[in-house]
């Protein structure tokens, strides 16, 4: 059976599939946790950081090559990176866009890694990680990488196509996973195989199945039942993970910050970060430790540079800190707005959003990549008219692959969405929440307002160019001499079923003194209603109406 190339769309592929197949490992991979620390989110880490790595890459258009999706990984990875195993997994991909890029310099086109190069990737990986940590375990993730990298490069050495090459580094990597527990005394005494090594074995078989379509099966490394010896002290683990990316930070002042690190605490990182092309920014660097005294952690990349993205968690909890499927949280709002001023609406309200460019439709691509940005494992999602039936569709499909459950909210503009929002409660079962939030939705009486750009027949007359045009459901309504005198005209048909609130969206160049023209219109012809104005900027239509 032919097998597929690793170009381009094969390792963007590749990215994709490895985010969804961690998904599915994550509990895994957190259950066999136990070094450098028992804290239960290698496989989180793990990832978080892949995710990372994927939108980066999937944020480069078409034309890209591989060596720039390669970089662009490994720029995400470290960026990205979360916790220890995070770090090692930057440096992995890191080695493969070094070992593409410097192919790139020495053949002037580069269109896909062949097996000769995938072993050199391996290896320098290897070179990466063990100079990010500052020394070499055996029986960790790094004793897997290296059989691995062994066994590619004596493959592709022996002429294998790339293909063949990776199933063999993944059949190492899964002996030498076996045979961790023989290497690290923590690992024998837990029952359990290393837990990045078990995240590495993931994703070199998705790579594999990337490439042939299949992948071998494996059985589910589950912690072996042991006895521990009743005269073992557990040294208590330190009570902080600190994490944080420097800069302006020189060989000397990277050498002192190691130091002071191991001196604070255990399971040290420091990788180069900020890659473009064939080497890592000058100076700036992703920075990881375990300590007790997190404070002292920082002060000390403040002696030798700039430190930023502070990170500090609290390594107490174990596995509770985290849940299922590695999200950060349970539940979350993803609104679809348009405007400066509705970003703020919908935000202070709660929400996280996606803002559409203009005139580009949100495609499913680009919701997915905000689904999986909320960190949330339920997402109830405002479309608010700017997403296609078929792309929620899709989204919604793509998105449980990966272990999100997504609720679209039917809101066909953003106060039906405002409406939705208000009465969201996270505390409710997600069907619950999701049938309120739509009954919240659809009691929102709605349509819009615009200028007529040209003169035409609508079922309201004919309109000539500047008149106010009121919009319900798909049709004009309404046909008047400006937009304020057509909005006072739609706000009077919305309220004739009833209603208590109206609320007026102003868009992009439409002034103050729209908003209160309108405001005493509904003061002098509809008492005991109240109304509420905002200025969100948004383009297309001028004004966007709501009555509820």
């Amino acid at each position: 059976m032919s097998a597929r190339p690793l170009d381009a769309p094969a390792l963007r592929s590749w990215a994709h599939a490895a985010v969804a197949d961690l998904i599915i490992h994550t509990d895994e991979i957190n259950r066999l946790n136990v070094f450098p620390v028992a804290d239960a989110d290698t496989g989180t880490n793990m990832l978080f950081t892949m995710r990372a790595a994927w939108a980066q890459a999937d944020a480069r258009d078409n034309a890209a090559g591989v060596a720039q999706l390669a970089a662009a990984m490994a720029d995400g990875a470290l960026r990205g990176a979360r916790g220890n195993s995070g770090v090692i997994l930057s440096q992995i991909l890191r080695g493969i866009a070094e070992v593409t890029a410097a192919a790139v310099d020495d053949r002037g086109t580069l269109a896909d890694i062949d097996a000769t190069l995938f072993g050199a990737a391996l290896r320098n990986s290897v070179a990466l990680v063990i100079s990010s940590m500052g020394e070499a375990v055996p029986g960790t993730i790094l004793s897997v990488l290296q059989d691995a990298a062994t066994a590619a490069e004596q493959s592709a050495a022996d002429g294998a196509e790339l293909a063949e090459v990776v199933a063999v580094s993944a059949q190492a990597a899964a002996i030498a996973l076996d045979r961790t527990p023989s290497q690290l005394k923590v690992l024998a005494e837990a029952g359990v195989v290393d837990a990045g090594g078990r995240g590495l074995l993931v994703l070199l078989d998705t790579l594999s199945a990337t490439l042939t379509g299949h992948a071998p099966r494996r059985d589910i490394y589950l912690p072996a039942p042991t006895q521990p010896h009743p005269l073992v002290a557990t040294p208590p683990a330190p009570q902080f993970e600190v994490m944080y990316l420097l800069s302006d930070c020189d060989g000397d002042g990277l050498e002192k910050l190691r130091a002071r690190l191991d001196e604070l605490g255990e399971s040290v990182a420091i990788a180069a970060s900020g890659f473009s092309g064939r080497r890592p920014g000058v100076g700036h660097y992703s920075v990881h430790v375990h300590a007790d005294d997190a404070g002292a952690a920082v002060e000390a990349a403040l002696e030798v540079g700039r430190p930023s993205r502070i990170q500090i968690t609290s390594l107490v909890g174990g596995a509770d800190r985290h849940p299922a499927g590695g999200w950060s949280r349970e539940r979350a709002v993803l609104a679809v707005v348009d405007g400066d001023g509705a970003e703020g609406l919908f935000t202070g309200e709660g929400a996280q959003i996606l803002r559409p460019e203009p005139d580009v439709p949100i495609s499913a691509q680009q919701l997915l990549h905000a689904l999986v940005n909320t960190g949330a494992a339920q997402v109830m999602m405002l479309p608010n008219g700017y997403v296609a039936a078929e792309e929620i569709v899709a989204g919604c499909a793509v998105a449980s692959d990966w272990g999100i459950d997504m609720v679209p909210v039917p809101a066909a503009s953003m106060v039906q969405g405002l409406a939705a929002l208000a009465v969201h409660d996270p505390q409710r079962r997600a069907v619950d929440d999701g049938y309120t939030m739509a009954r919240a939705a659809a009691g929102a009486r709605h349509g819009s307002v615009r200028a007529a750009a040209e003169e035409a027949l609508t079922w309201a007359g004919t309109c000539k160019p500047g008149d106010g045009l009121a919009i319900a459901g798909d049709e004009v309504v309404i046909v008047e001499q400006d937009i304020v005198a057509a909005a006072a005209g739609l706000i009077d048909l919305l309220l004739a079923a009833g209603g208590e609130l109206v609320t007026l969206l102003t868009g992009a160049g439409i002034g103050s003194d729209v908003g209160d023209a309108l405001v005493d219109h509904v003061h002098r012809h509809h008492r005991g209603t109240e109304m509420v104005t905002f200025h969100t900027g948004h383009s297309g239509d001028a004004l966007l109406i709501g009555v509820e």
